[in-house]
Formats: structure tokens, sequence, C-alpha cells
């Protein structure tokens, strides 16, 4: 029997851009029933989500016979991403808002949805891609054939249950090939342009919003250079992250990175570029995909950054939820907060967050 004789119905998150609308119309191609959703998410201003993006995204619902509902998560989302953002940054580390998105509110609480709605799938326009192991019977996350727009790494906590739910259409296109789909069909969003920042911060300045969202006063507090000499102030440790260059507002004959930032002594110290160069690194609330476990020490791709190239490295499992990746060169700016994945191949192994 076919899956699409057991599995048959299908609900797609529709943002409102090109790659969710194209999405749900290979679905209606392959067969599938479909209902489009597209969640509101912000409470505030938002480069998603917002009345616009809702309109595309019933647009093209309604050109594709699709049914189209909105679905109110903002009180999910400010608990799993908005304050965990401001927490991690109080905490001193950098977090990425759309891995918990994606880990807490799409691939968890609306799977949880779709399935109480009676759907079986949840389809997202991420590119990526989802095939099961015919010898272990896990299902694996790959890289997209596109691997300029690939999106595994956002995507390296979803759990075996959540993969078998999961579809992602545009894996094995690129996206000029998705625009052409989207002009072809004479989507109205077939044009749109894509947003590059966090969807709750528009104008990027997360100092600000961190402030006006906690009613806090971060206080300023000492630059230092690594010999502990005061070279300047800093205006609260939330608005720096390692690896930092600009808006430092302190003089140097030669650039200076922020290198390291101390919650307890409230300082950010600032070095040469050498400086942030590491071997090794640490990981917590770690998920694996393709084992169960790594049994041993495993020669491995990874990338501790989503724009970041892929490194060789060693990877190995120090307990049940903790990982050390030893580099074959050292990297720079590796970041607490941030998401390590590693990778066989096309293949995501699985990833955690950096300590």
């Amino acid at each position: 029997m076919s899956e699409k004789a057991i599995i048959a119905r299908a609900l797609v998150a529709m943002s409102g851009g090109v790659d969710s609308s194209v999405a749900a119309a290979l679905m209606l191609d392959q067969g599938y029933p479909c209902i489009g959703v597209t969640l509101k998410l912000y409470k505030g201003e938002s480069r998603c989500c917002s009345l616009s993006d809702v309109n595309d995204a019933k647009n093209v619902a309604f050109s594709l016979g699709m049914d189209h509902y909105v679905l109110n998560f903002t009180e999910e989302f400010d608990k799993y991403v908005v304050r965990h953002f401001i927490e991690t940054y109080e905490a001193g580390a950098t977090p990425n808002p759309c891995i918990e998105c994606n880990r807490h509110v799409k691939f968890n609480l609306l799977l949880l949805r779709a399935r109480q709605l009676d759907f079986d799938l949840l389809v997202t326009g991420h590119y990526a891609r989802v095939k099961k192991d015919p010898v272990s019977g896990r299902h694996l996350l790959l890289k997209a054939t596109d691997e300029k727009k690939d999106q595994s790494y956002v995507l390296y906590c979803l759990t075996q249950q959540q993969l078998e739910r999961s579809r992602f259409p545009l894996g094995d296109l690129s996206k000029n090939e998705v625009r052409k789909i989207a002009e072809d069909k004479k989507f109205i969003n077939a044009a749109k342009g894509e947003s590059q920042d966090i969807c709750f911060v528009p104008d990027g300045d997360y100092g600000r919003f961190i402030e006006e969202y906690t009613g806090k006063t971060y206080p300023e507090g000492d630059i230092i250079d690594l010999e502990g000499k005061i070279i300047g102030k800093h205006k609260g440790l939330i608005r720096y992250t390692i690896g930092q260059r600009r808006g430092l507002g302190v003089a140097a004959n030669t650039p200076v990175y922020v290198a390291v930032k101390s919650i307890a002594a409230n300082t950010v110290t600032l070095a040469a570029d050498e400086a942030l160069y590491s071997k090794s690194l640490s990981a917590k609330e770690i998920n694996l995909i393709a084992c169960d476990d790594l049994k041993k020490p495993l020669r491995v791709m990874v990338k501790t950054r989503y724009l970041q190239a892929e490194q060789s490295a060693i990877a190995e499992q120090t307990d049940k939820d903790s990982l050390r990746i030893d580099f074959d060169t050292p990297q720079r700016a590796i970041t607490s907060g941030q998401a390590v994945v590693m990778y066989d191949g096309d293949i995501v192994i699985g990833g955690g967050t950096i300590l």
C-alpha cells in the first residue's frame, strides 16, 4: 500500500513567502489533500506573520483551492523563543532563535495541533530532505540539493517522531526553480524578497529590544584588553557578541574584536583576530538523528554557525547529553549559545548547543 493511501492529509505551514507557497503547491500536485495555516507568532512589529504576510498566504491558498487558517501561537512563541533569546543574552551567550522556534513551536506544538486536527503530515518550505534508512529504520535528515539554500543546520533538533511526520518538498530544488514554479502558477508573492534578520527584532537592535521587553537597564562596564587594562566602556553586555568588531567605541591602532564577555566582572575583553581561534568546544542539549549515540570518537564535518563552511573534526560523546568537538584546525569566534551541527556527507548526524 502506498504512503498516500496511509497518510493522506497534510497541514502546510504558510508564512506568506514564496517557499512555503510552492511547498503547498507541490504537495497538492502529489495528490495530498492540504490546508494552509499561518502562525501568528509575535504580538509586536515583526518581519514575519504580519497582516500582509497573512494576506499573501491566504491569496496563494485560495488560488490553489485550499482552505487557509491563522493560528495564534503568540504566547507559546513568547515563552519558548523570545524569553529564551533574552535569557541567553543575559547569561552572556548568543542565541539562535530560529532553532528554538523549530524545536518548540513549528515541529512540536504545530505538529501536535496538526495531529489533533487529524492531519498526518506537517509541510514547510525549508530547504532540506528527509529519507528513511532501510538498514537502521531511522529517519535521516539530509542537506538540500542546493547547498547555498540548505537549512539543515537549523533543523538538527528534530526528533525521529518529528522527522517521520515532516515533509520538505523543496529539498531537491534550487531557489530559481522555486521562483519559476511560483511565477508559472502566478502566485502573488512569486518575487517576494527574503528576510535575513531575526523576525521579532526587525531593526536588528537586539539591545534596545531586550531593554524594552524586560524594562531593565543593563549596566555599563569596562572594556579591557588581554592584560586587563581598561581601554573603554561598554553599553551593557547584551549588546556584544564574540567576534564583534563594529560599534565598540574604542580607538585602536589595529583591528580588535570581542574575545570574552564576563558576566561576573561585567567586562568585555577585546583582542586581535588571532586571539579568537579555538581548537575545541563542548556542547550540551544534544540531539542525535543518524544514531542513538556516538559509541566512539567519530570523524565528522562540523558547522558552528549557519553560514559557516564545514570544518573537519573529531566528535566524541562525553555523556548522555554532552559532546566534545576537536577541530583539525583552530576555528574563529566559536560562540556559546550557538549550535554545533555534525555532518557525514549530506547526512546530519546531530548537534547541540555550544558551551
